[in-house]
């Protein structure tokens, strides 16, 4: 038996029980956003164009550019291109940390919004892992386009589609914006969802009408 032979084996010995003994790996913090192949000049000019939103500065900076080179990028494929949001999973939940950016105007109104369960195990307020698989409980990084509305055990409820690979299984988690009776317009640790972002019932009908039909939404941290 050959010296080349015997390396070899040991090779694949060492590559299967790292693979049977590895985790499976946990999302990134944050998920590829907008074309990597922009240059920085290309990133800039296409940023001047939207320096007029969030003239009062309450989105954090590099989501939002994160989230502007996404929309730009993809905005012939958006159905619903008059707002932009962005939900900051790095906040804890008893801050207003979804965003919601009128393209139109610049202004930004932002409100409460929970994480799922699987995310903030210890329910401290702050979401620390995430997932994109089915019975997780746990929210997804990554880029979104709202879709349709229903009413289902939550009443009225809006669909998404995870654009991302982070978050490819949204449909299929059932992972849905929807009012939630554990979720509070005051700063203070809101409930945990399943995985959908749930607001307040008393914002999710003007939540849903504002973003559905097609409208990008960044879930970043």
């Amino acid at each position: 038996m050959s010296f080349a032979f015997l390396n070899k084996t040991l090779i694949l010995i060492v590559i299967i029980f790292s693979v049977a003994c590895g985790r499976a790996p946990q999302q990134q913090a944050s998920p590829s956003g907008p074309d990597q192949s922009l240059t920085n000049a290309e990133k800039s000019q296409i940023l001047s164009q939207y320096d007029y939103l969030d003239p009062q500065h309450i989105v954090p900076t590099k989501s939002l550019e994160e989230a502007i080179l996404y929309y730009h990028s993809h905005l012939s494929e958006l159905q619903n291109p008059k707002v932009l949001s962005i939900i900051d999973f790095s906040q804890n939940s008893k801050n207003k940390r979804w965003y919601f950016i009128n393209i139109t105007t610049g202004a930004v109104w932002n409100i409460h919004v929970a994480h799922g369960k699987g995310s903030d195990p210890d329910h401290d307020g702050f979401a620390q892992t995430f997932s994109n698989q089915s019975n997780s409980n746990a929210s997804s990084l990554g880029f979104y386009k709202t879709a349709e509305t229903y009413i289902g055990d939550n009443g009225y409820s809006l669909r998404l589609d995870g654009l991302s690979s982070t978050n490819s299984n949204a449909r299929a988690r059932a992972i849905v914006v929807h009012g939630a009776t554990y979720v509070y317009d005051q700063n203070v640790i809101q409930g945990r969802s399943w995985g959908c972002p749930a607001v307040s019932k008393a914002h999710a009908q003007e939540v849903i009408d504002l973003i559905k039909g097609g409208s990008l939404i960044y879930a970043t941290r």
